[in-house]
């Protein structure tokens, strides 16, 4: 018997190159649409990532909602209040500990804290490191000016260091407070505590149908690709790249208004009003009132020793 013919490997390469090293010959530069289609195929993986982890047994997920909302805010305000640079680091790692105690992915959630805000948060301080912003005891010399040394100062770079933690530690805290939480459950827990219809109902559909929006685009994509001739390069092809975005957008702007009437006006039909529902109410048990202790007696010892510190 002959062996089973197999597909070649040029056939299998995304783009063929002349040279197997890729050192001849020009490749092609993928579409930025396609790159913004397989973003948004992200979003939808990390989504229902996110349900799988708030399904798990974790220490996060066993507590009420209700509860976590409000003990969250509780440490968001603590963690506000705190200006020492070694408690808000160990109030940090403390959100890291949570985070592995709650079944999470360290590299995961550390990704997914410091992917941009704390980053950017770093990058719009960094002026303030300068002495001529933050007058102190110069660190690093930089240039010099009339006779006197600028750089960066350690001042400086204490109080960004600070407003960094901070960031960090704060999104940290909402971060696993939505992983660990069905986002249905997030919802009752909002509007149980008195959060505005309205506002709960807005959350809701935009949450709900953003991923449908994001499959009628790539339908839309889909679509426009299986009939492009595969040889139409150059600025041809930019061209009608971007009149396809700006009429998708104009289609996907239409789509969504019409879409979010019909919707409201189903939902309305059936009796919805307003108030998110879930299929198991909420309960609280003897977990939840020993989780609030811990998260008071933290909140009061961060405070009373940044005061002590700060004296």
């Amino acid at each position: 018997m002959t062996a089973p013919a197999s597909a070649p490997a040029w056939l299998l390469q995304p783009e063929v190159g002349l040279c197997p090293c890729g050192c001849i010959g020009k490749r092609r530069k993928g579409s930025f649409v396609a790159k913004t289609l397989e973003g948004a195929s992200g979003v939808l993986r990390q989504a229902m990532f996110s349900d799988d982890i708030a399904a798990a047994k974790g220490l996060l997920q066993r507590f009420d909602p209700r509860v976590k909302l409000v003990t969250m805010v509780g440490l968001l305000v603590a963690v506000a209040l705190v200006h020492s640079l070694p408690l808000l680091a160990g109030a940090y790692a403390a959100t890291v500990a949570l985070a592995v105690a709650s079944g999470l992915s360290l590299g995961f959630f550390i990704k997914r804290v410091w992917l941009f805000i704390p980053i950017f948060t770093g990058i719009v301080v960094l002026p303030a490191t300068l002495s001529i912003v933050t007058p102190g005891d110069v660190l690093l010399p930089l240039w010099h000016w009339h006779g006197h040394t600028h750089g960066v100062t350690e001042q400086g770079l204490h109080g960004a260091g600070i407003i960094v933690a901070r960031v960090a530690t704060s999104i940290s805290l909402v971060v696993l407070l939505t992983l660990t939480t069905p986002w249905v459950r997030l919802l009752a827990a909002l509007r149980a505590l008195g959060v505005p219809k309205i506002f709960v109902l807005i959350i809701g559909m935009a949450y709900r149908y953003l991923f449908l929006l994001l499959d009628a685009v790539d339908d839309m994509y889909t679509a426009r690709k299986a009939r492009t001739l595969v040889g139409d390069t150059g600025k041809r092809q930019v061209a009608e790249g971007r009149r396809f975005v700006a009429a998708g957008a104009g289609t996907l702007f239409g789509k969504a208004h019409q879409l979010s009437e019909e919707v409201h006006q189903a939902m309305t039909a059936r009796g919805y009003t307003g108030n998110a529902r879930t299929l198991t109410g909420f309960r609280l048990r003897p977990a939840d009132a020993v989780w609030s202790v811990a998260v008071v007696a933290l909140a009061v010892a961060l405070l009373v020793a940044d005061h002590r510190v700060g004296r």
